[in-house]
């Protein structure tokens, strides 16, 4: 870690012994402050009592799974802290479930221990960022409300994790015109770009976040470019 940068709270909630003492080792070692637990009802009550700036989660826990921590985190406790999934599972369906239940990254284990604390610092630091002035953006039916994070269509209000929204608000200010994938990637997780499967779980999430039943398509997949939000009529 950087001399500048400052360090961070974080909560480990693995089973997994040799893997917790590595990470907790390591990310003590680059001066953050650390707190463990074995199993999902111990790691839920920690991260629902005490404010983190942010938590790594694994998916096959004793007691409680993962997602359902991560689940009754975000809607009982509504703790919006910052989740990394660090899990064996690498199905597509996995990495949606995921998302779709307010992950905020996901990483397949095994995995570099310095790149867990960079996913993790920026994270918190994009969190940190100072909100983005007031103003609405409009596509069809679709609203974003950039000062209030507020996203709505037809009236219908619409809940994105924070890689969401920030995916959406480029879409929607550069509609109609096509967004790379690189620019996308580059807007949801800064210089640490990760595979573009992990793009494709977030773009579908979206969709399915903005489109229900008969609504209309707005966000569409052009082929070896990347995507637009646009109201085709």
């Amino acid at each position: 870690m950087s001399r500048e940068s400052q360090p961070l709270s974080i909560l480990i909630i693995e089973d997994n012994a040799q893997l917790a003492a590595n990470l907790y080792d390591y990310l003590e070692g680059c001066g953050h402050s650390l707190d463990a637990a074995p199993d999902g009802l111990s790691g839920l009550h920690l991260a629902s009592s005490k404010d983190y700036d942010a938590i790594v989660l694994d998916w096959n826990l004793p007691r409680l799974d993962g997602l359902t921590v991560l689940r009754r985190l975000r809607g009982e406790a509504k703790k919006r802290v910052p989740v990394i999934m660090l899990t064996a599972r690498d199905q597509l369906t996995d990495k949606i479930d995921g998302f779709e239940s307010g992950l905020d990254d996901y990483l397949v284990k095994p995995i570099a221990l310095p790149e867990i604390e960079v996913r993790l610092r920026s994270l918190v630091a994009r969190l940190k960022q100072s909100a983005a002035p007031q103003n609405v953006l409009s596509v069809g039916d679709l609203q974003f409300h950039v000062g209030t994070m507020v996203v709505q269509r037809a009236g219908r209000d619409i809940v994105l994790t924070r890689t969401g929204r920030r995916l959406l608000e480029l879409l929607m200010r550069e509609s109609p015109q096509v967004v790379t994938r690189e620019r996308l990637g580059r807007a949801a997780w800064g210089d640490s770009v990760p595979g573009t499967d992990l793009l494709r779980s977030h773009m579908h999430v979206l969709r399915r976040a903005i489109q229900q039943g008969e609504e209309k398509t707005l966000l569409h997949t052009v082929p070896g470019s990347g995507y637009r939000l646009c109201d085709l009529g």
